[in-house]
């Protein structure tokens, strides 16, 4: 434990490196669980360096990063309580309070999780809790915490950008002298942060959304001629080889995982990182050779693609060929943010051919996941190894990405062929060089979640995959992709952006959703 202790300040200090972090753990919780069975009895005078109850919020399901900082914080002397996944806000509170909790930590990954953060803050105020808040996951921010959640909770809210802050964080916070002033620092940051917004949302001018909307991107329609697909309808793949998908992998967002920064592969010959990144890579890849041959994963995916056409403004109708679902709209949001001049205001929807243009256009979509991970990560549990089960949780990752960049190359050249003749080395297709996108819902250029559940019905993904939609409408295995697929050759990835109250109102009446329900969803996405 004093080794452990070593370990966790050289950490901090920025002189060893998450992988090597893991690893030691891995010794450490090997042989504490060695000890367990002599020092039971001692355990009530075990002492700790304090009580920290982690979990991700309802509705989501991706837990890497706060894995990694459970082994790091456990490193330094803590006691993690990890509640897991998708754990509703009920369970959260009441288990820190029945555990005497001395901080939280809240991870999420989706969009939705946002305003579940922010109503636990609340709840945290109104049942009078005292312990800090720690925030944490891709779709938060130091700015969204001090505008949304600081607001709610005055007993400390710290935003916590990744593992190694994390015990700096927690230190500070649990230490009594030098807590008031680093919450007095934090109060004196946000403040700013506060100010810096408001200052930023009185510079950004909106376009009233009739104007942004006649400002759409117009597509030289005459001149183009959409291809018509070799194929129609779905296709589903079963167990689709994985020696074939782990040829695409993208290893820049595996490294940063592991908070190691650099462009690979030369981060592999990096003169700071390069001999530590050289190791995780070569454990990496020891690790999918296995998983490959073994057979621990399963890959399973479907694709469609259908007719397709536009109104001339944000909505796409689809033709399916499946009774059930029959003509599916398709609704997207528009970018309202005023442009310089000659630049358009995009919608997703102004790469589809309207309907009163001679042609066919059509759009596609697909989902495709890597299941059967949970038995073995908890044979990683069992086994004490936090190491290995944080690396098959990052392959996972990497493979579900990689199978869905393999199947849009085969819809390119093979089930659509609008780009027949493609030949892309896997660089290349990381840079995005091929032609047509794969938006997905929930994410910049479609940022409403709630029409993933039209492309779930019009691909039967659920039966098809065995993806389901938690209640936040993440995706389960977390290792899952979905999205769109768009042809056209001026196509491109984009950021809506913030939207106004004009916009939203038009949105929710065309879904023929209500009104504070949309609001709901797109609250990421207003102006306020």
């Amino acid at each position: 434990m004093d080794g452990m202790q070593i370990v966790g300040d050289l950490f901090g200090a920025g002189k060893m490196f998450l992988p090597q972090v893991v690893k030691s753990a891995r010794v450490m919780k090997k042989s504490v669980a060695v000890l367990t069975p002599y020092i039971e009895t001692e355990k009530a005078q075990a002492s700790s360096a304090g009580r920290i109850l982690l979990a991700t919020v309802k509705g989501d399901v991706h837990d890497i990063g706060k894995n990694i900082v459970g082994v790091v914080l456990r490193c330094n002397g803590y006691e993690v309580i990890d509640l897991g996944v998708m754990v509703h806000a009920d369970r959260i509170l009441e288990e820190a309070q029945q555990q005497q909790a001395d901080i939280l930590g809240l991870s999420g990954l989706i969009t939705p999780s946002l305003d579940e953060m922010v109503y636990i803050a609340r709840e945290m105020t109104r049942r009078g809790m005292t312990q800090p808040l720690l925030i944490g996951g891709a779709t938060t921010s130091r700015m969204h915490t001090a505008v949304k959640i600081d607001r709610e909770y005055t007993n400390g809210v710290v935003h916590v950008l990744d593992a190694s802050r994390s015990v700096i964080v927690a230190g500070s916070l649990l230490n009594p002298q030098h807590r008031p002033k680093f919450l007095q620092s934090l109060s004196e940051e946000y403040q700013q942060l506060r100010q810096d917004f408001e200052a930023k949302r009185t510079t950004k001018q909106y376009l009233p959304y009739p104007q942004a909307l006649e400002n759409r991107f117009r597509a030289d329609w005459a001149a183009h001629h959409p291809i018509v697909p070799r194929q129609t309808g779905t296709r589903s793949f079963r167990d689709y080889p994985l020696a074939e998908i782990a040829p695409y992998i993208d290893w820049n967002p595996f490294f940063i995982t592991w908070e190691l920064g650099g462009r690979f592969p030369d981060i592999l010959t990096d003169a700071v990182i390069g001999t530590e990144a050289s190791k995780l890579y070569a454990d990496a890849q020891a690790m999918l050779a296995r998983l490959i041959q073994e057979q621990w994963l399963q890959a399973h995916g479907v694709m469609g693609i259908w007719p397709a056409s536009s109104n001339g403004k944000d909505t796409v109708s689809l033709v399916s060929d499946n009774p059930e679902t029959g003509t599916v709209h398709l609704e997207f949001l528009r970018q309202q943010v005023k442009k310089a001049a000659g630049q358009p205001n995009l919608s997703l929807a102004d790469f589809i051919a309207p309907s009163d243009l001679p042609g066919q256009d059509h759009l596609g979509a697909f989902a495709v996941t890597i299941a059967g991970i949970e038995a073995h990560l908890k044979a990683f549990e069992e086994q004490h190894d936090d190491y290995s089960k944080i690396l098959l949780q990052a392959l996972a990752d990497r493979l579900a990405e990689a199978f869905a960049e393999c199947l849009h190359a085969r819809v390119r050249k093979e089930f659509w062929g609008y780009a027949a003749e493609e030949d892309l080395s896997n660089e290349a297709l990381i840079r995005e060089d091929y032609l047509g996108i794969r938006p997905a819902p929930g994410y910049p250029a479609c940022p409403d979640h709630t029409e993933k559940i039209k492309l779930f019905a019009l691909l039967d993904a659920t039966a098809v995959t065995g993806i389901t939609l938690t209640e936040s409408l993440a995706m389960y295995p977390a290792a899952s992709v979905c999205g769109w697929y768009i042809a056209h050759p001026q196509a491109k990835y984009f950021g809506v952006g913030k939207i106004e109250k004009d916009q939203l109102t038009d949105y929710a009446e065309r879904k023929g959703m209500d009104l504070e329900e949309m609001t709901r969803w797109l609250r990421p996405s207003l102006d306020s």
